[in-house]
Order: C-alpha cells, then sequence, then structure tokens
C-alpha cells in the first residue's frame, strides 16, 4: 500500500482543509454506518441484494465525490488507488483461500472447536487475517454442521482469526503493513507477543468455556449424527499455497506491480485450482462483492472524517499510550482500522517526542498497534475480513446476529479483556 491516501492525507498539505471543512461533512460517513446497521434488521431481504447496497453507497458517497472534485481531486485519486489495492488484495487472498479445500469433518466438540480457534489465530500472521479467515472459516462451520447451538462461534472466530489474532508481523493485518510502510521494522511487532498472548489465551478459555456449554444443550441425536460423520482432516488444492506466497511476496512490490502479480495469482488459482474443490467449498463471488461494494462507500465518505481527525485531533490533548489505545481502538471499530492506525501515528509523532521508533514512543506505538488490530473486531465493519465471515456464516445457513447484536456480544467479551490489557500493559 505504497503512497496509501492515508500516508498521503496525513503528510500532504491537508491540514486547511480538515480545518475548515465542516463538521457536517461527515453526516454522509455517519449514515453510511447506519445503514449498515439499521437495514438489515428493518429491510432484510432488500438488503441482502448487493445490489442494493450498491445503491446506498452511490446515494451516500457521490455528494462527497462531487465536493471533493470541486474542493480537492487529488483526495479523490489517493482514495481510488488505495481502495483498488486494499479490494485487489483481500478479493486475491479470497479467490485462492477459497481454493484450498480442508476435506473432513472433525467431531464438533469443544475442544476441538477452540484447537481450530487456536491455529487461526497463528496462521493469521503469516497469511493475513483475511487469508486465515477464508481457509478456516468453512471447515469450521462444516465440523459443527449437526449442531444447534453454534451461534457463537463464528461470533469468536471473527474475534480470534480475523482480528486479534494477526498482530505479530505486518502480514497479519493492513495496519501494521502500512506501519511497515512508514518504517516501523518488520519485526519490532514481535514486541505485541506480551499483548497476543494475553488476549488469545483469554477468548480462548471464554469460548472454551462458552462452547462446552451450548455442547451440553445439543441433543444427544445430533451428538450422535456428528459422531457417525466424524473424518479425519485432509487438504485439497494445495497448488493454492503457492499462489498466496506470490500474493504475500507481491505485498513488498510498489504499484502497479503489486496488484499485477496479485491479479495473476488469483487467476492461476481460478486456472488451476479444480472444480471441485470450488463446488465443496461452496466457493461463491457474493462475499467479497459484498464488501467491496459497502467499503466503496467507506472508503469514499470517511474521507472527511479523516482529515478532520488530522487537523484537529491535537484537540483531544491525547498523550498517554492508554489514550492512544482506546481511541484508535474505538475509531477502528467503525472507521476501518487501516486509516485509523495511521491517522494516531501521525497523531503521535506530532507530539514531538525524539527518539522512539519512526519519531513515536514504542509505548505510543504498542498501544496504537494494538488498538487497530484488537479492536477491528469490536464491529462488522471494523475490518475486511469480518463481512466476509459474516456473509460466507449466512451463505450456510448460520445465522448470525444484527449489526448492533454482534456488538453486545463485543462489548461484554472483549470490552473486558481490553480493560485487563489497559491495566496490565499500557498505564
Amino acid at each position: 500500500m505504497t503512497n496509501s491516501i492515508f500516508h498521503e492525507l496525513l503528510l500532504g498539505a491537508t491540514n486547511s482543509l480538515g480545518t475548515h471543512l465542516p463538521i457536517w461533512s461527515v453526516v454522509p460517513f455517519i449514515c453510511m454506518l447506519l445503514a449498515i446497521a439499521i437495514l438489515p434488521l428493518t429491510h432484510s431481504p432488500w438488503w441482502e441484494s448487493n445490489k442494493h447496497k450498491a445503491y446506498v453507497s452511490i446515494i451516500l458517497g457521490v455528494p462527497v465525490v462531487i465536493y471533493f472534485l470541486i474542493k480537492d481531486y487529488h483526495q479523490l485519486i489517493h482514495i481510488a488507488h488505495e481502495y483498488f489495492s486494499f479490494i485487489i488484495l483481500l478479493a486475491a487472498l479470497y479467490k485462492i483461500s477459497g481454493g484450498i479445500l480442508l476435506e473432513g469433518n472433525p467431531e464438533g466438540r469443544p475442544f476441538v472447536n477452540t484447537l481450530f480457534l487456536a491455529i487461526g489465530a497463528v496462521l493469521a500472521n503469516l497469511i493475513g487475517t483475511t487469508g486465515a479467515s477464508m481457509l478456516l472459516i468453512r471447515p469450521v462451520l462444516r465440523t459443527n454442521n449437526t449442531r444447534k447451538h453454534t451461534k457463537h462461534i463464528p461470533i469468536f472466530f471473527i474475534f480470534l482469526v480475523s482480528n486479534v489474532g494477526g498482530c505479530l508481523t505486518p502480514l497479519g493485518d493492513p495496519p501494521l503493513f502500512l506501519g511497515y510502510l512508514q518504517g516501523v521494522p518488520f519485526f519490532w511487532t514481535l514486541k505485541l507477543f506480551p499483548l497476543w498472548i494475553t488476549a488469545v489465551m483469554i477468548l480462548l478459555l471464554i469460548f472454551y468455556l462458552f462452547d462446552s456449554h451450548a455442547w451440553r444443550k445439543e441433543l444427544g441425536s445430533d451428538i450422535a449424527s456428528d459422531t457417525l460423520l466424524e473424518e479425519p482432516l485432509g487438504i485439497k488444492g494445495k497448488l493454492n499455497f503457492l499462489w498466496l506466497l506470490g500474493v504475500l511476496g507481491a505485498v513488498f512490490l510498489q504499484t502497479p506491480y503489486r496488484e499485477a502479480v496479485m491479479i495473476l495469482m488469483a487467476y492461476l488459482s481460478y486456472r488451476f485450482t479444480p472444480k471441485e474443490v470450488k463446488v465443496t467449498n461452496k466457493f461463491t463471488l457474493y462475499p467479497i462483492t459484498e464488501v467491496a461494494v459497502l467499503f466503496a462507500g467507506i472508503f469514499a465518505t470517511m474521507i472527511p472524517a479523516l482529515l478532520i481527525l488530522k487537523a484537529r485531533g491535537a484537540e483531544f490533548g491525547i498523550e498517554q499510550p492508554w489514550q492512544f489505545f482506546w481511541l484508535t481502538g474505538s475509531l477502528s471499530s467503525f472507521l476501518d482500522n487501516a486509516p485509523t492506525y495511521l491517522a494516531f501515528l501521525s497523531l503521535a509523532q506530532g507530539l514531538g517526542i525524539s527518539g522512539g521508533i519512526v519519531g513515536v514512543p514504542e509505548d505510543i506505538l504498542l498501544a496504537i498497534s494494538a488498538g487497530a488490530v484488537f479492536m477491528g473486531a469490536n464491529s462488522y465493519i471494523g475490518n475486511g475480513p469480518n463481512f466476509m465471515v459474516k456473509s460466507i456464516c449466512e451463505e450456510a445457513g448460520v445465522e448470525m446476529p444484527s449489526f448492533f447484536g454482534y456488538m453486545v456480544y463485543s462489548s461484554l467479551i472483549l470490552v473486558p479483556v481490553f480493560i485487563l490489557i489497559t491495566i496490565i500493559f499500557l498505564l
């Protein structure tokens, strides 16, 4: 994501524009968030169509586009570049991961499910939260397909595999890779290990207890059916691991070579993946299309919010690590964690404290990094894979909570964990 829109916004001559932008300029962005939160509840059948989601993105995004065409069209060029880089990366990981089939059907017991999530939390650091989510969500659903009380499983999957797990390397989550491009040493993120292991272990323990309680509520006939269907795991579509490595290597290239290689890897996956693997995986383009349509609206409408944050963020008096952790995390919950990370990284650089990493004290950089990655799990729109997992689960017939229903879970489960992280590491 070299020459990122957010890097340009923060380092370019945009402070003046952000200072003069009226507060009402963030209304389209707020409406976009509210549409994502409310329409699935009030107009569920209508909202299921990606075409209708596109209508909402167009209606809310076009006024912002017109405004910046008049005021500063460079912002639109940058945001378009960042959006397409973002979508191409997610689409490539989604397509290639969808070509890998974990066969078999382990028994959906609490220990097995907990092991799946633990493996996913580690794997997220190697192939990204998107790659790990797309690789494992279908096997997890298949493992539990005879159980009735499974609503909590995808929620914890989003917590651990799609977000919290991916904080140990710049490849794990987009915010950390953007930090790497800003000059943060590649292996510096390993300093997040104490926070990572604490959060992961606590969440795995809570999940195990939660799933054990749900397991005891299952009917004996459902458990018996699950046992009868048990099969050892196997892998098909192994060639896709090669294309996955190609995508990960392309991350270090410059535009447009990076995107060209990613598109090529996705095409090779399409060309050489056996059709039966796609059929068994129930692979469709619906989830990635939904993400592309919704994030088009989000990326367009959030430009004023980013500019205002950059220009007026110092008015918050943010100086302490815990403040950066919670403010970065709070905005990452709704603003997408990648741009939020860069906004607060720039804000921290503006403190003028010498030393540290890229002009930021290490304890503050630690707080920004953890806040962006961890709290991307607080809502469906905090991180790209969240919506993908939700869509795949719904396509598989698994009931997922509404936007606000999901946030009830994240508030009750994640927030106490984040408070503990703050007390132990950030005060």
